[in-house]
C-alpha cells in the first residue's frame, strides 16, 4: 500500500487505538483519507476503528471514541495502524500483539502513530525495520530496545512498516502516502485544504531548531548546549565545554548568564534531569541505571538533584512509596 499505486480501491485501513491515543495524531491521520476521496471524486481511502474489547477508547486530551466494528468482524483490508499516545510502553496486552502477528502474516501493511512503535517492536514487529517515535520518546525506547534501529526523522516508510512521530507529522506522512499512490497534485490540493504551507518529507525535523526553540541565536552558546545535549551520559566538565566552543570559562559564564539567566553548571544539570524524568516515567530502568545514564554517580546524589528541582523523588516520581529515611516531598 504505502508507496505503491494501489491495485484495488478502495484502500482499506483500520485504526486501531489504545487508551491515552493522541487524538491529533489520529485525526491528522484519517482527515487527509477523507479529503483525498472528497477532492478526487472517488472513494479512494475507507477505514475502520477497532480496538481490543471493542469498547470506546478514552484518548490522552478525555474524549472518547467508539470503534465502529468488532475484531472479529474485519475481513480483508491493507493496512492496519496502531494509535497510541501517553504510556505505550507500559501496553502488556498479548491480544493486541497476536492480533499484530496475525496481520502481519497475511501480508497487511503494518504502522504506528506517536508512540506505537512501542507497541509494535514488543510484537516483534520491527525486528530489521527502521522506525521512529516522538521526540520525547526516544531516549526510553533505545533504552528498551537498543536492537532495532530508530531514527529522530518525522516519519519512517520501511517497506511494509511505517511509524510517525505523532502531533502533526501524521498529517505529513499521509499526504506523502497519498503523492506516492495518486500523485503530488492530489496530495497538494489536500494540504491546502489544511492551510498547511508545504508537505515535510521524512527528513524533517521533529523539533523546533535550537535557535527558535531557546530563543538564542549566539553560535557559540548553541555549540555548547549542543555538546551538553549530546553528552549527558558523561557530563563533560566546564573547561572542556569552553575549549571545544573556542570561549574562556569566564566566557562561557557570562554567556548562559546574559542568554539563559543560569550558569552552565546549572542548565546542564537541568538538561540530566529532564533527561532521568523521561526515562523514570517510560522505562522500566531502576532508580540507580537511569541515575548512571543521566551522568550522576550515586543514587543518593541523584535523589536529592531530582527532589530539589522537581519536588517530588524519582520514587514518587513512578507512584512508589518512598523508601525508609527518605524525606516527604514538599
Amino acid at each position: 500500500m504505502i508507496r505503491k499505486a494501489p491495485q484495488e480501491l478502495p484502500q482499506r485501513i483500520v485504526f486501531f487505538l489504545v487508551p491515552k491515543f493522541s487524538l491529533i495524531a489520529f485525526t491528522s491521520a484519517i482527515e487527509p483519507l477523507r479529503l483525498a476521496n472528497r477532492q478526487a471524486g472517488k472513494k479512494l481511502y475507507s477505514w475502520n476503528l477497532v480496538s481490543v474489547d471493542d469498547q470506546p477508547v478514552i484518548s490522552s486530551c478525555g474524549i472518547p471514541i467508539s470503534p465502529d466494528i468488532n475484531l472479529d468482524e474485519l475481513d480483508s483490508f491493507h493496512a492496519a495502524v496502531i494509535c497510541s499516545g501517553e504510556d505505550a510502553h507500559k501496553i502488556e496486552d498479548r491480544r493486541i500483539h497476536s492480533w499484530l502477528r496475525r496481520i502481519e502474516r497475511k501480508g497487511v501493511d503494518i504502522g504506528a502513530l506517536c508512540t506505537g512503535a512501542h507497541i509494535l517492536a514488543k510484537a516483534g514487529l520491527l525486528d530489521d525495520y527502521s522506525c521512529t517515535i516522538h521526540w520525547e520518546n526516544l531516549a526510553g525506547f533505545l533504552e528498551d530496545f537498543p536492537e532495532i534501529e530508530v531514527t529522530p526523522e518525522l516519519f519512517e516508510i520501511d517497506r511494509n512498516r511505517f511509524t510517525c512521530a505523532g502531533g502533526t507529522a501524521s498529517l505529513d506522512m499521509m499526504l506523502n502516502v497519498i503523492s506516492a499512490q495518486h500523485g503530488h497534485e492530489l496530495a497538494g490540493v489536500v494540504a491546502n485544504q489544511f492551510m498547511h504551507d508545504r508537505i515535510r518529507d521524512e527528513h524533517d525535523q521533529q523539533r523546533m531548531s535550537m535557535p527558535v526553540r531557546l530563543g538564542v541565536r549566539h553560535p557559540k552558546l548553541l555549540a555548547v548546549i549542543k555538546l551538553m545535549e549530546e553528552n549527558l551520559e558523561e557530563p563533560l566538565t566546564r573547561i572542556q565545554l569552553a575549549k571545544d566552543a573556542g570561549l574562556s570559562t569566564r566566557q562561557l559564564e557570562r554567556l548562559f548568564r546574559k542568554y539563559l539567566s543560569r550558569s552552565p553548571a546549572r542548565y546542564y544539570l537541568e538538561l540530566r534531569l529532564n533527561k532521568a524524568r523521561l526515562l523514570l516515567l517510560q522505562t522500566n530502568m531502576s532508580v540507580i541505571d537511569v541515575a548512571l545514564a543521566c551522568g550522576f554517580v550515586s543514587a543518593s546524589h541523584f535523589s536529592k538533584c531530582y527532589r530539589d528541582f522537581f519536588g517530588r523523588t524519582p520514587r514518587k516520581e513512578r507512584g512508589l512509596p518512598g523508601l525508609p529515611g527518605e524525606e516527604e516531598d514538599v
